[in-house]
């Protein structure tokens, strides 16, 4: 069975515990072996630009250092839907005129993930009017990704599994213990308890990644106009989002392409 969390007896610490689970969770949760985590090497790709796009340049608060050629490097990368099918990135969205928002989460057993999960859920009417596709992208096998699309619930169809972080290695997202434990950037879901609640009414822990070294994985916001790319952000710490306000303007600033 499951295991549940009632969000109504969320905590500080109980927040703690989750996020930094190696520290507070059972040790069932993180077997001894776990311990000798290794950091997964990031893509041996240069990265010398932060953002790209020869008449549009949006500044994020924190941008993300991506190569030249990010649109024919991503597209190759190879992930699955929710339901297990395999699938390229360069499928995901219409490469010549589409206009898609890429959420890169954390792993799906991430209570700061489900909180972002639900903005997105809720966003997603805005999003279709403006002819915007919604694309979210976890860490954890297809399994993991329909736990969180069955108990938040989240459309199954805007639901991706990436097990092996392979799209966050090309995008060199922050990955390691410093960034998931001690950066300053975590502390800013406390003041979001609110809406934290909320997203974990069903939440279960089973949908924490098999490799525990998923838990290591930080997230980030995208946003492409074809095969350009508009925005970049990389999560600094462990629900370190961006704004989807200014996502949403963004995509409504957007040149044609």
């Amino acid at each position: 069975m499951a295991k549940m969390i009632n969000p109504q007896s969320l905590t500080l610490n109980t927040c703690t515990s989750l996020i930094f689970p190696s520290i507070h969770a059972p040790k069932s949760l993180f077997p001894s072996q776990s311990l000798a985590i290794s950091t997964k090497p990031i893509s041996k790709i240069r990265y010398t630009r932060s953002l790209i796009g020869p008449s549009f340049v949006a500044k994020a608060s924190t941008a993300a250092a991506v190569p030249d050629n990010i649109t024919d490097v991503l597209g190759d990368v190879g992930i699955f839907t929710a339901t297990g099918e395999p699938v390229k990135f360069e499928d995901l969205w219409d490469q010549k005129e589409g206009m898609a928002v890429v959420a890169l989460l954390r792993h799906f057993g991430c209570f700061c993930c489900w909180e972002l999960a639900e903005a997105l859920k809720e966003s997603k009417e805005r999003f279709d009017s403006a002819g915007v596709k919604l694309i979210a992208v976890g860490v954890g096998t297809p399994n993991k990704a329909r736990l969180l699309a069955e108990r938040l619930p989240f459309p199954l169809d805007c639901l991706y599994a990436d097990p092996e972080r392979k799209a966050y290695d090309v995008l060199g997202l922050y990955y390691g213990l410093g960034r998931t434990f001690f950066n300053p950037a975590s502390a800013k879901v406390f003041s979001r308890m609110e809406a934290v609640k909320k997203a974990m009414k069903n939440y279960t822990i089973e949908a924490t990644p098999d490799d525990r070294s998923g838990v290591l994985q930080q997230g980030g916001m995208f946003v492409f106009k074809g095969n350009q790319l508009l925005y970049a952000r990389k999560d600094e710490g462990t629900g370190d989002h961006a704004p989807l306000d200014d996502i949403f303007d963004i995509c409504c600033k957007a040149p044609t392409v």
